[in-house]
């Protein structure tokens, strides 16, 4: 079997690879390291590409930009995989800002291109594209919350499980960047719908994991463990850092992805986060990295809160589960802490 992964070298696309591999697949990952391009040397991923080489013999490394539409046809005609995961990105609020065309040409023109390859070359091949929770905008901000010593919270028990998949993406904040993955997002579902194509966008919360290359535009959890391994200054931008964020561990998207590829389905869309259990305000987080390497946190608070950025959000796994049985979180929030900060560690030592 044949598994195409966009955005190889990333958090996510690096674990599917993993993942599949080691159940045998060939696996054929295109990257072309623009998170360099984006973020500088700390965002390069030449590293992780270098390793998923040298791991596995039945993984193949394409040097690709998924904006080159022409490439992208002659590699999808060449390789015709039977399932496609695509985690390739701009994922940076800020980035999109002052990058608008980069942007938009990654997210949405990139997933076009990627869609339209599939359908002329392998329409029956099941497509997971990994959307982003902002594609909601900053409508979560709306609901009812209530401030608790280190949280925001839901005030309304209906959302007490989190946000649902029917919730409103229209007439809201979403910053470039989320604008960008609502048009990828709609597309992915379009070509399940117009075209019966088995496609789904999954809407991240805060993916993470121990091969992240967390930076401060992108990466929350991974970023912040670094700062506080490396005891260098956390910067808090605003919500009195109770703002709160559900964090699923990269192998837990990757089992998910598998479960969807045994038994998919035509243009669906599932909130993909680690749920209440995994849910955490920045200064709970701060506490927690703090408990496990003995450090304490420095930070300095900014008031002004980024563009669009959500007070609390928490996915509603429900949908999931109903849909998928099988599948569950495995990765604690101690647990994914642990990993991070053991990467982060084991990666500062050189």
């Amino acid at each position: 079997m044949k598994l195409l992964v966009t955005g190889s070298s990333g958090l996510i696309g690096s674990e599917i690879v993993r993942h599949f591999s080691t159940l045998g697949y060939n696996v054929y990952g295109i990257d072309n390291n623009m998170r360099a391009d984006f973020f500088g040397e700390n965002g390069d991923t030449r590293w992780n590409q270098n390793q998923l080489i040298s791991a596995f013999d039945n993984f193949e490394h394409v040097e690709l930009d998924i904006r080159d539409r022409g490439a992208v046809m002659e590699m999808m005609k060449k390789i015709k995989p039977d399932f496609i995961a695509h985690t390739a990105a701009q994922p940076s609020h800020d980035l999109a800002a002052s990058r608008p065309f980069d942007d938009f040409d990654v997210n949405a023109v990139g997933t076009l291109n990627l869609l339209e390859a599939t359908r002329q070359y392998c329409k029956e091949s099941p497509f997971a594209h990994m959307s982003t929770n902002k594609v909601y905008g900053d409508a979560p901000n709306l609901l009812n919350l209530k401030e608790l010593d280190t949280r925001w919270e839901y005030n309304d028990s209906v959302f007490y499980n989190g946000i649902k998949e029917d919730f409103t993406i229209d007439q809201s904040k979403h910053s470039l960047f989320g604008a960008s993955k609502v048009a990828a997002d709609v597309m992915v579902q379009e070509y399940g719908r117009y075209f019966g194509m088995p496609t789904c966008a999954l809407r991240g919360g805060c993916l993470t994991g121990p091969n992240h290359s967390g930076v401060e535009l992108h990466g929350f959890l991974s970023y912040l463990v670094k700062v506080n391994v490396m005891e260098g200054k956390y910067k808090v931008f605003g919500y009195k850092g109770k703002q709160v964020r559900d964090n699923i561990h990269s192998y837990d998207v990757a089992k998910f992805i598998e479960a969807f590829f045994a038994n998919p389905r035509k243009g669906e869309v599932y909130n993909i986060g680690g749920g209440r259990d995994n849910s955490v305000s920045i200064l709970e987080a701060f506490d927690i990295v703090s408990g496990i390497t003995g450090k304490k946190m420095n930070y300095e608070y900014l008031d002004k809160n980024r563009e669009g950025d959500h007070m609390c959000y928490i996915s509603d796994l429900t949908k999931m589960k109903n849909h998928y049985p099988e599948w569950s979180i495995t990765k604690s929030i101690q647990v994914v802490f642990e990993e991070i900060v053991e990467a982060w560690e084991t990666r500062s030592k050189g």
